[in-house]
């Protein structure tokens, strides 16, 4: 009788994937749920021949530790799906280029300055689409005050953007004309490639940082985008980033979601809808109690 090979890979359990969950959550705010556990098995038992370890088990005990922080780093970066590509949802480029830009310019030249957000940048193509798009429509930013900061929680991701090198798999939906304009072929290991020119990579400032912790940024924007991120969290972490992001947002300044994600009851946390997941900040918000706790990002609960 042939008795069948036993796996010989560890398995992942539904009461330590729970106990990961519990962990994910308070680190980043990551939902896992028990129909993922095929998932979240395959793409963390890559971290446990990394760290030498043999169980789930003893994985989870490693990252519910101090000694455990960075380990903690890797596992939300093994977890967090980071598909993006060049000028995805176009609409909202058009209306940063057709309805903002135009609010803005007066201002520049007076010396004044331009920020936009890409807060889940993956790994780059959104900041420097939004690059493209407006130097395509306004040149002269080159010389104002004209900046991005682009964020993510993945520092392997925030490397890669650091880089702003692309496959040419990677760069199809760039319009020829604007490659051949901003973007110089090379090589990424030993295939043809693209690489940002000099003139875009200096407007885009790219940092790691988890949207759950405290934003050191002191200064507003006028747009802000986060798209294809909150899908990844529950609704009271949600609710709990509105009013951050409102906080962060100049007058009259524009939030930009994915196509799947909506602010709940935009209007009390002082938003109206403008355009397809598009939102503009109408009044200033009040900060009782509730958002001021969400602002300063003690507002996370626990499941």
């Amino acid at each position: 009788m042939i008795v069948p090979e036993q796996d010989s890979e560890p398995q992942l359990s539904l009461a330590t994937l729970d106990a990961l969950h519990q962990v994910s959550y308070r680190e980043a705010g990551l939902i896992l749920l028990p129909e993922k556990v095929r998932m979240v098995q395959s793409r963390l038992r890559y971290r446990l021949k990394e760290t030498g370890i043999d169980t789930f088990e003893s994985y989870l005990a490693l990252v519910r530790t101090d000694a455990g922080a960075r380990e903690r780093r890797m596992m939300i970066s093994a977890l967090t799906t980071n598909v993006s590509h060049f000028f995805r949802e176009p609409h909202h480029f058009d209306i940063l280029a057709d309805e903002v830009l135009p609010k803005v310019k007066a201002r520049l030249k007076a010396g004044g300055r331009f920020r936009i957000w890409s807060a889940g940048c993956s790994n780059g193509q959104e900041a420097f689409s939004i690059v493209m798009h407006l130097l395509d429509k306004d040149p002269s930013l080159l010389d104002a005050d004209f900046r991005i900061l682009a964020t993510d929680i993945d520092p392997k991701v925030i490397a890669f953007a650091r880089s702003a090198t692309y496959p040419d798999r990677m760069t199809d939906n760039v319009p020829e004309t604007l490659r051949k304009r901003f973007m110089q072929p090379t090589q990424l290991k030993g295939q043809p490639a693209h690489k940002m020119a000099d003139a875009c990579r200096n407007l885009v400032r790219f940092k790691e940082l988890n949207l759950m912790n405290t934003w050191p940024m002191r200064q507003t924007f006028d747009a802000v985008f986060c798209r294809n991120v909150v899908i990844y969290f529950d609704a009271p972490t949600q609710d709990a980033l509105w009013p951050r992001f409102h906080n962060v947002l100049a007058p009259d300044g524009r939030l930009f979601l994915g196509h799947s994600e909506r602010v709940s009851a935009p209007e009390t946390v002082g938003f109206s809808v403008t355009g397809p997941t598009t939102y503009t900040k109408t009044r200033s918000q009040p900060i009782n109690s509730l958002n001021l706790k969400a602002i300063q990002g003690e507002t996370h609960g626990t499941s």
